[in-house]
């Protein structure tokens, strides 16, 4: 039986700088956005918790919502790898204590090989995943606005 996969991911700006993670697999060095795959009986935010202290060593304070994105696999460029792939992304703008700096934590993902602090302007300068993403952070962080209404009935 295939399955749709919920992850959640933190939008984190300081000073114009956005927090993301870097990777690196067969195609070289690319970055995303810190978070992963929500558990089953987890609110998105207490899964997008628990995954930024897993992979950036930090608390975020999560804050509106700012999109939501599909990656359907067979779709897109890497087909061949995620042809059976499904997850729907929920995207968060979150902070981070005033000076506080991440580093990794205790599970990071298995072709993280560093966190950095990237440009927001110059976001698509670099290997950004999903660059498609990158207009509408650098838009939403002006905008914002919380769509998010948590577990309800």
């Amino acid at each position: 039986m295939k399955w749709i996969r919920h992850a959640c991911r933190a939008v984190i700006v300081r000073r114009n700088r956005l927090l993301a993670i870097k990777m690196c697999d067969r195609s070289g060095v690319f970055y995303v956005l810190p978070g992963g795959g929500q558990r089953h009986g987890e609110t998105m935010k207490e899964g997008l918790k628990r995954e930024c202290l897993e992979e950036i060593n930090l608390e975020v304070i999560i804050g509106p919502l700012l999109y939501v994105r599909e990656y359907i696999g067979r779709n897109h460029n890497f087909s061949k790898y995620h042809r059976d792939f499904h997850q729907v992304e929920t995207v968060f703008s979150c902070s981070i204590a005033e000076g506080a700096e991440p580093e990794p934590g205790s599970e990071t993902d298995r072709k993280q090989i560093g966190i950095e602090w990237l440009d927001l302007k110059q976001l698509a300068s670099v290997r950004f995943l999903p660059a498609d993403a990158v207009p509408v952070i650098q838009r939403q962080m002006e905008e914002g606005s919380d769509l998010y209404l948590g577990d309800i009935n």
